[in-house]
């Protein structure tokens, strides 16, 4: 076991080492603007990504919060489970996502759509329904991508063909947001307590 404990660890740091920052830096980017002007962002996916999905919800609502600055606006559509189970009894499990977002959003809002294989027909019948709304669709997949990319504004695909690794980069890729994102903040909190002090310096 240790044999192939071993090879995991080394197959992952060379996926990591060749995921695509240049997207993740364009999403840290859409997701700042969405924050600008009051949008709300929601993450969404099943199984290890649906917990990839509250994971992310919660650090971006807590992890970056700023003291003077609003919060993120932001909620997993994959936890309501009430919600989800009524949706999949009264029409079908491909629309427990779908129904929530035509509630819920806005133009100008974010969908982050999170699914290994990128055919996950719930997700995809999401992104449908987000971009029909006016929102902004950012797809994490893996390797393949899927049918999701074709539906979304950006889409990072993980290199790799190992579902446990793709899950490990997509939560890798959700912390890295967190942390860019707070570090706007933080700068921005700066920025704006300097702000008097520059305008009284001036008079």
């Amino acid at each position: 076991m240790r044999d192939d404990i071993q090879r995991y660890w080394r197959e992952l740091g060379s996926v990591t080492r060749t995921v695509p920052v240049s997207l993740i830096t364009q999403a840290a980017e859409v997701l700042w603007e969405c924050y600008c002007r009051g949008g709300t962002v929601f993450p969404l996916g099943n199984g290890g990504s649906a917990s990839t999905a509250s994971h992310f919800a919660c650090d971006l609502a807590k992890g970056t919060r700023m003291l003077g600055q609003p919060a993120f606006r932001v909620m997993s559509l994959a936890d309501n489970i009430p919600l989800m189970t009524a949706w999949a009894n009264d029409t079908s499990y491909e629309r427990v996502f779908a129904e929530q977002l035509v509630s819920l959003v806005r133009p100008g809002d974010v969908l982050l759509a999170i699914s290994v294989s990128g055919n996950s027909p719930n997700v995809l019948a999401a992104a449908d329904a987000a971009r029909a709304a006016g929102a902004y669709v950012i797809a994490l997949t893996g390797e393949a991508g899927g049918a999701l990319p074709a539906l979304a504004n950006l889409a990072i695909r993980v290199p790799s063909t190992s579902m446990e690794q793709v899950e490990d980069a997509h939560l890798m890729i959700a912390h890295s947001l967190c942390v860019a994102l707070r570090s706007r903040l933080r700068t921005a909190t700066l920025e704006a307590r300097l702000e008097p002090l520059a305008l009284e310096v001036a008079r």
